[in-house]
């Protein structure tokens, strides 16, 4: 049942001229007018002095907008295509799992490097490993056995090398429990050290990596010294684990934004309970986050959601409030750009622009330096040299 890795993703043989743009380079901090080539899905050339377009490409004129690397998000649980699609369109172009019900995730990113579905790229998790699986089970007739807990050494290392054989590429775990629900704690530790090490060790065997759920300081803690890759959410870390976090090189992915559907109306929470929670881990998260920045750790962004026709969270949105608490503008694309795709592990491929890079590409209106709102109006995307999105010319 195992699923077969291509060896090579497939980009479309096009060639496209991406003119009047405003090139926005993220790693050397500059902005200014050029031309960008595309070649079979690859960025080919940029073009800071000539005004000519070479033959044979398709001209895209950008009308003096702002070209830069497509966003990502490394925390979702978009489950099928509709969901891939509204991804896109908000301008994010590679996404990592964090867990799905059935290995959607798994089909999804084999489609993309197929060339059967335009993007977004898929980091694939599989099957959350999780104390009770519920009607996870149906996943995997092998998953069976795990019916009613999933805690002992033989079968935490059982679910990992499953969702290793379906083909994830992460692992993804729990250190404490939930916030968007109303009957947990979110602070309350649930694996301990010990059962995360089997779980990292088992991945490690596959050089898969291991992304942990903590919000509670004492789970993030086991779950950094466990061998996290990243921590997700870290709402209540303590400045000594932060430390931590930064020596072992450990990411924080705070979902902040998910933080704030939760005590606004609509998107994917509505519950009394839930509101009130949001309420007081709101400043908690921000003081974590400052203190991360402060500390030194990595940060990259992830929205948390399904990206169902309800939710209201994006990445876009949070690279903004990560400027409300402080975060220098360049830094702040970096969580989504760069710096995410160096958790990703795709820090040769994606998230910059720059020759030999995938044409994982956004065009916006303004100057997301000078105002992170231009990222929630994305009107050009091109995934995988798809081009998937083009709202110009805006005139007849």
């Amino acid at each position: 049942m195992s699923v077969q890795i291509s060896a090579q993703k497939v980009y479309p043989d096009l060639q496209y001229a991406f003119t009047n743009a405003q090139i926005v380079d993220i790693e050397n901090e500059t902005v200014k007018p050029g031309i960008l080539y595309v070649n079979k899905g690859i960025i080919e050339r940029i073009d800071y002095e000539e005004n000519s377009v070479l033959d044979g490409y398709q001209i895209v004129d950008l009308n003096k907008s702002y070209l830069l690397a497509g966003m990502i998000d490394v925390h979702t649980h978009l489950n099928n295509l509709a969901s891939a699609k509204r991804a896109l369109m908000s301008g994010v172009t590679t996404v990592r799992s964090a867990s799905v019900p059935a290995y959607q995730d798994v089909s999804i990113s084999r489609m993309v490097e197929n060339g059967q579905l335009e993007g977004p790229d898929m980091i694939a998790a599989g099957v959350y490993v999780t104390p009770f699986l519920n009607e996870t089970i149906l996943a995997d007739p092998r998953l069976g056995i795990l019916k009613d807990t999933v805690d002992s050494e033989e079968e935490l290392r059982h679910l990992v090398r499953i969702n290793i054989d379906r083909g994830a590429r992460v692992i993804k775990t729990r250190g404490t429990e939930r916030a968007g629900r109303p009957d947990t704690d979110p602070r309350k530790q649930t694996y301990t050290r010990q059962q995360l090490e089997w779980i990292v060790d088992e991945a490690s065997k596959s050089n898969v990596p291991v992304i942990i759920h903590a919000h509670g300081d004492e789970g993030a803690r086991a779950a950094v010294e466990a061998g996290a890759k990243s921590i997700e959410h870290g709402t209540f870390l303590s400045d000594e684990t932060l430390q931590l976090m930064k020596d072992k090189n450990v990411f924080l992915v705070p979902t902040y934004i998910t933080l704030l559907d939760l005590v606004e109306p609509g998107g994917d929470y509505d519950h009394p309970v839930i509101h009130m929670r949001g309420k007081y881990m709101i400043p908690k998260s921000q003081r974590a986050i400052k203190a991360a920045m402060r500390i030194g750790v990595k940060i990259a962004t992830g929205a948390d959601n399904r990206y169902s026709e309800a939710s209201t969270s994006r990445v876009s949105m949070e690279v903004e409030e990560f400027r409300k608490m402080g975060m220098g503008p360049w830094d702040a694309l970096r969580t989504t750009t760069s710096l995410a795709a160096e958790l990703l592990g795709l820090g040769t491929s994606t998230g910059k622009v720059a020759v030999g890079y995938e044409a994982d590409l956004i065009a916006i209106p303004d100057n997301p330096v000078e105002d992170p709102k231009a990222l929630q109006d994305v009107i050009m995307v091109m995934s995988n040299g798809h081009m998937t999105l083009n709202r110009l010319p805006f005139g007849k």
